[in-house]
């Protein structure tokens, strides 16, 4: 998922099982202060239809105002039931997946939840398929069906990975009276049937969130109410937490203010490994500078991380040298393999073997942000020292930048990917698949065998092989270079309790563990 206290999280490797039935009505908390805790954050929301969104902003907050049939425990890789009574593949093919729906649900505007809603949910979403939305997420998904509380998937071919989607924000169950069959909702209305109710939102600023009292599902306590303050720019989210006006922050903090943090005053920081990682991404569709591959090769044969990781990120990131990051199966170094040093002789080799001359004219399309800004110099910088590259980089507002690079408007742009859900298929698929989300115009008919190979195996382990193969190919042709995996870091006044559960990987923003001390 596009750009977390990530606790560590070690890929569990086992049969994908829903563990667990049934589930409990949601309880408030004991009494104490009412008032709501601010959260503060730079991601945005791009959208509040679920058919609409691929981002981690977006999906933060589905997390909390809608149910998916399937969610994961705070520290656990297997899904177990939410909205769903129970899940589970029918055969042993790992083609049809079955959930019978609870029976007790209801969205908050007091209309029951059915097996219908559920079908119509997924399938507007597959009918919709914008160009940022999540239908890229589900591409063995062939059909939908319903009979009274059951809800039958029916896949093109194995994906034992489907109950993790099923989990995740593209999973968001609406309610089929209110959201239109062929088309996003407009406006600022939300009818879904989580732990939260969105009371108001204010694009661009805030969501207030309170506890949904007619919530049924896996989640058995949750705090008080809460608000979420958007920022957007990092340096504004680090003033609003010296100046107390947030009493949480997650997603992100300037490098320079986690680098000198002084947590004397009481405050709680959680400190993890994270699934996060930034991607710097070429579009290679024919006609563009960077369609060639000796381009793609020549660039990632330049590329200096730690130059990177210890100026603009002041080292609270890692270098990384693949596809899939550090904890998941079959994570490998491919491109330090292919290249261990930065060498511009060899990308010089590459460019006049392929007979292209050079300096090579590209855009740089970035995230507007100071941090994102001295990332994007950096790499400027390295590209045209060598006498081989002349960049042009363009700072875009999020929305915006998320809509042109999807359109093809940039040669090169960098985005962060924070796992949709806890697997190595979440960094595959949507990165490097065909019809991928970041709409590059990649294809590569091996990668794709090798990602249906990877799908087959209930015992993750297995896979591992060809997720190393992936990262190989991924090395060769270059539709994108690995930059870095992020720590990640969650700041809590003294007063609040839970922010040590807040995220862990799976995509879930737990803001219900949230409460007054």
């Amino acid at each position: 998922m596009r750009s977390t206290v990530r606790l560590r999280i070690l890929i569990m490797c086992g049969v994908l099982v829903a563990a667990g039935v049934g589930g409990w009505q949601l309880l408030p908390s004991d009494e104490g202060r009412t008032d709501p805790i601010s959260v503060g954050t730079t991601d945005a929301i791009t959208s509040l239809d679920p058919a609409g969104a691929y981002d981690a902003g977006s999906w933060a907050m589905y997390s909390n105002i809608f149910q998916s049939l399937m969610t994961f425990k705070p520290g656990f890789t297997t899904p177990v039931p939410d909205a769903a009574e129970s899940c589970k593949f029918v055969g042993s093919r790992l083609t049809t997946y079955q959930c019978t729906l609870r029976d007790d649900l209801s969205f908050a505007n007091g209309r029951k939840v059915t097996a219908e809603d559920v079908k119509y949910s997924f399938e507007r979403m597959l009918r919709i398929k914008t160009d940022v939305g999540p239908k890229a997420l589900f591409p063995t998904l062939k059909s939908v069906t319903s009979q009274d509380r059951t809800v039958t998937f029916h896949l093109s071919g194995r994906d034992a990975t489907f109950p993790l989607k099923v989990a995740t924000g593209a999973g968001s169950i609406v309610d089929k009276d209110q959201y239109p069959a062929d088309k996003l909702r407009t406006g600022f209305g939300v009818d879904g049937s989580g732990p939260y109710v969105l009371k108001e939102y204010k694009e661009g600023e805030s969501a207030r969130l309170e506890p949904n009292p007619t919530y049924k599902g896996a989640i058995t306590r949750t705090g008080g109410p809460v608000v979420v303050k958007y920022y957007g720019q990092s340096a504004e989210l680090a003033d609003a937490w010296k100046a107390k006006d947030v009493q949480v922050t997650h997603r992100q903090l300037p490098p320079e203010f986690i680098s000198t943090l002084d947590v004397k005053d009481g405050t709680r920081v959680t400190e993890a490994e994270s699934a996060e990682i930034r991607n710097l991404n070429f579009n290679v569709r024919p006609g563009r500078p960077l369609a060639d591959k000796a381009v793609r090769q020549a660039v990632a044969a330049v590329l200096d991380r730690p130059a990177i990781t210890t100026g603009a990120y002041k080292d609270t990131v890692e270098p990384l040298y693949s596809l899939i990051p550090q904890g998941f199966v079959g994570h490998s170094t491919a491109f330090f393999d292919a290249d261990p040093t930065p060498s511009a002789k060899k990308a010089k080799k590459l460019l006049k073997d392929a007979g292209v001359a050079t300096p090579v004219k590209f855009t740089f399309g970035y995230r507007a942000d100071a941090t994102y800004g001295a990332e994007t110099a950096e790499i400027k910088r390295q590209l045209e020292a060598t006498g081989l590259f002349e960049v042009e980089a363009v700072e875009v507002k999020w929305t915006e930048f998320q809509k042109e690079y999807a359109k093809g408007t940039y040669d090169a742009y960098t985005v962060g990917w924070l796992p949709d859900f806890p697997d190595s298929d979440s960094f595959t698929a949507p990165l490097v698949g065909t019809g991928n989300t970041l709409h590059n115009g990649f294809s590569n008919k091996r990668i794709d065998t090798l990602i249906a190979s990877t799908q087959q195996f209930s015992d993750r382990s297995q896979a591992a092989s060809d997720f190393k193969a992936i990262q190989d190919e991924v090395a060769e042709d270059v539709p994108l270079v690995p930059l870095w995996q992020k720590k990640d870091y969650v700041l809590a006044a003294e007063a609040v309790d839970g922010s040590q559960y807040l995220t862990d990987g799976t995509g879930i923003w737990r803001l219900w563990e949230l409460d007054w001390i």
